[in-house]
């Protein structure tokens, strides 16, 4: 059994997953499957870490378009309401992709990710949202349609 170099797995999952798969190939090549299993965990972690932060961002972009409807009813429009749905979607695939990225793990970011979009709100809209909270009903359920699309359907 040839050795291989021990890597720095954390350093290089952050830096480049397709690196460290090929790291973790050649390992494998030599043989040195402690080393190979220490790199694949670290992956796997980076990779969590970085679905997590890819859902975060889009909560934070959902949040910050509902705020927007809701604080600005004369300013709705269908870009806002294509925008809600987008990131639905992308949270949704998040999920799909990662199921581990669960309602549970949505809820646990809830608050960071609603002051964060309150703050973007409230320097695009320049002044004060009065929205205080948001529900799950609120990002995940309503379907947000504007007064224009409203009328049009009578």
């Amino acid at each position: 059994m040839t050795t291989t170099t021990v890597q720095n797995w954390p350093e290089l999952a952050a830096s480049s997953p397709y690196q460290t798969a090929l790291a973790v190939n050649e390992a494998l090549r030599h043989g040195d499957v402690l080393n190979a299993r220490n790199g694949i965990e670290e992956l796997i972690e980076a990779l969590a870490r970085s679905d997590k932060r890819a859902l975060r961002s889009h909560l934070q972009r959902l949040m910050l378009h509902v705020i927007k409807w809701q604080a600005q009813p004369k300013k709705r429009s269908r870009s806002w309401r294509t925008s809600i749905r987008h990131a639905r979607r992308e949270i949704a695939g998040v999920q799909e992709d990662t199921p581990s990225m669960t309602r549970a793990v949505i809820e646990s970011m809830w608050q960071d990710c609603f002051e964060a979009a309150k703050e973007a709100a409230e320097d695009e809209m320049k002044a004060e949202s009065p929205i205080s909270e948001l529900g799950w009903d609120d990002v995940f359920v309503t379907d947000y349609v504007p007064e224009e699309s409203k009328k049009k359907r009578k």
